[in-house]
């Protein structure tokens, strides 16, 4: 048996506001407490089209960035993902699929590495990108 308790994102509140969250959890670590972070890497309306000859330009230019900015420890972009990120609002119109992603962030801490582990698509436009974070 494995305990989880579960946490809801804040959709009205910023990216900086859940990695602080992150960063509070993260002594829990210490207790052998997973944190886990479950949303998607790209996750547009349905209203917008799918991309059924591969990955939408915008979609992938938006996920390169995001796996480039946390495997090289930028974590103050990703939090400022909407003053740095190419197409950000297409990516994410709403923030509650990406604000998982600033929680795990913040409890793997500053001095965490970012490895990208799984990468998957739906409808090209549908990202799933799975990031595992080390302390250093």
């Amino acid at each position: 048996d494995i305990p989880v308790c579960q946490l809801s994102v804040q959709s009205n509140l910023d990216a900086t506001h859940h990695y602080n969250l992150g960063k509070a959890l993260a002594p829990l670590k210490e207790e052998g407490v997973l944190i886990l972070g479950s949303g998607s890497s790209v996750h547009p309306s349905n209203s917008t089209p799918g991309c059924p000859n591969g990955v939408a330009p915008w979609a992938q230019e938006f996920d390169t960035w995001l796996e480039q900015a946390l495997t090289s420890g930028r974590y103050e972009d990703v939090n400022n993902y909407e003053a740095n990120a190419p197409n950000w609002k297409l990516a994410h119109p709403w923030p509650e699929h990406f604000l998982p992603l600033h929680v795990a962030m913040g409890a793997a801490g500053e001095n965490s590495k970012a490895e990208l582990i799984h990468r998957s698509w739906d409808h090209g436009t549908l990202g799933y990108a799975s990031y595992k974070f080390t302390s250093s």
